[in-house]
């Protein structure tokens, strides 16, 4: 299926927590958006596998998305490996986005920093020929443009999406991962393991920071690696 953006990340959910804004504001109107999970999330400390495959089912239904796929690669284990690099550079020609957005190279978790190593590796793969013509399946092309979502580690973002026509929406879809969201058990408040805030203040506190640096109510970050390209000058304003 030919998709207009593709989103990758390591962990169910993180696509919500990060760029469910720009998901729904995309789907909203009228594109293409698909989800690459890289892992199952089967480590995390809150929650079971069958758990969270039932959270992300929930979560698509209010997406839309027009399609979901996993690299079915080992949680907490995420490698760059040329193996898992190659399946995603597939995964990339198969649905031929315009748009890739993937987690920052930078990040204290290991999974989040492999997987924008991985997802910057497959999109430059996925335009070369001859590997295209090796794998067998769908010819080389490269997606348009590549841009980070912030996880724990912040950075002086490109661009920032106005998402307050979304943003009730955007708590909803978090809110799915409710098994993420509640104590596991004694000892557990709920908060996060690094920082201590819950899932759900820690993403309001980062969406009304960004948000108020473009005058906004709230927004999400994205970093490109170059300069964006502007062929109307009115889009500067």
């Amino acid at each position: 299926m030919k998709l207009d953006a593709l989103i990758v990340a390591a962990h169910p959910d993180d696509a919500e927590i990060c760029v469910g804004g720009a998901i729904l504001k995309l789907v909203d109107a009228g594109l293409r958006v698909g989800i690459v999970d890289v892992t199952r999330g089967e480590m995390g400390t809150r929650g079971t596998r069958e758990e969270r495959d039932a959270e992300t089912a929930a979560a698509n239904q209010l997406m839309r998305l027009s399609v979901r796929r996993n690299l079915e690669q080992p949680d907490g284990r995420v490698q760059v490996s040329v193996e898992a690099r190659e399946k995603l550079a597939r995964m990339l020609r198969e649905h031929r986005p315009e748009l890739v957005l993937a987690q920052h190279t930078d990040d204290l978790h290991p999974d989040h920093a492999a997987t924008g190593r991985l997802a910057r590796e497959a999109w430059y793969l996925s335009g070369l020929t001859r590997l295209a013509q090796l794998d067998g399946g769908p010819p080389a092309a490269r997606p348009r443009r590549l841009y980070h979502f912030m996880g724990h580690v912040p950075f002086e973002p490109t661009l920032v999406i106005d998402i307050g026509d979304v943003w009730e929406r955007k708590v909803a879809l978090v809110r799915c991962y409710a098994s993420q969201l509640a104590p596991s058990g004694e000892g557990d408040r709920g908060q996060h393991f690094l920082f201590g805030a819950d899932i759900l203040s820690r993403m309001e506190t980062r969406a009304r920071f960004f948000g108020e640096r473009i005058g906004a109510r709230v927004g999400e970050p994205l970093l490109s690696s170059g300069p964006l390209p502007v062929d109307d000058l009115r889009k500067l304003f």
